[in-house]
């Protein structure tokens, strides 16, 4: 597991918080834990529909991996998503080069522990009632289920809704009604030998209106958190149902 040195001007991202990113800026989470794996959520955010070009530090032995988010206007893109353990590093660095010019991007951390400062998502507990619970963007659900089946459904009547799962080591990404083109090219990025090995970072698809996954709870944190764009995102839901 690595720790990369960091400068005092970086921004302190330790809570995983969603943070505004523009160009020259830097900013840094020193605290992953062996064993999570970590999402990470960028958007493009700038007025104008020019691509970001976002650089990703895991590792001072690796060359940064560069995640291109597809430029959008107001913000209505949807977002790219890069994983990363912390069994393989305990530090990440994300940044906007200073050339990047007028790009702006808004990122957050997601895994059953982040982000840890919630401030500017919607973070509420995903209850076991099956009813269906709005899955907007900016959304994270929660839920802690016992040990028993549970029956999780995500739906959308837009084509192509993408939204995250994650367990502690592991991820899926759901792609609801999914369109013949699929997933953009490189919307999900791994980073390090532990999130892309095989079965670590899952893509679920359907070719029809709804997701629904059998799962068996065992105490431990599960957590869902929308990807897509606001407009979307307008009429997905998510519910969770004890079998």
């Amino acid at each position: 597991m690595e720790s990369i040195a960091i400068s005092a001007e970086q921004i302190n991202w330790n809570g995983g918080q969603r943070i505004t990113l523009t160009a020259g800026d830097t900013a840094t989470c020193t605290v992953l834990s062996p064993g999570q794996l970590y999402g990470i959520f960028i958007y493009n955010s700038a007025q104008n529909d020019n691509n970001a070009n976002v650089n990703v530090v895991w590792s001072n032995s690796q060359a940064p991996c560069t995640i291109t988010v597809p430029g959008t206007t107001a913000n209505a893109g949807l977002a790219s998503l890069g994983f990363v353990s912390g069994t393989d590093t305990q530090t990440i660095s994300v940044s906007l080069p200073v050339a990047a010019g007028n790009a702006q991007v808004e990122v957050w951390l997601g895994s059953v522990g982040m982000p840890t400062n919630t401030a500017g998502l919607n973070n509420s507990a995903l209850q076991a009632n099956g009813e269906k619970y709005p899955f907007n963007k900016y959304a994270r659900y929660y839920a802690v289920p016992p040990s028993k089946w549970m029956s999780l459904t995500i739906a959308s009547t837009i084509t192509q809704f993408i939204s995250c799962q994650f367990r502690e080591s592991k991820a899926t990404v759901f792609v609801v009604n999914e369109t013949s083109n699929g997933l953009l090219q490189n919307q999900v990025t791994t980073m390090g030998p532990t999130a892309g090995e095989s079965g670590t970072v899952a893509i679920v698809t359907s070719q029809i209106q709804s997701i629904t996954n059998n799962l068996q709870g065992d105490g431990t944190q599960w957590v869902w958190l929308d990807a897509d764009s606001p407009q979307d995102s307008q009429s997905a839901s998510i519910s969770l149902q004890s079998l």
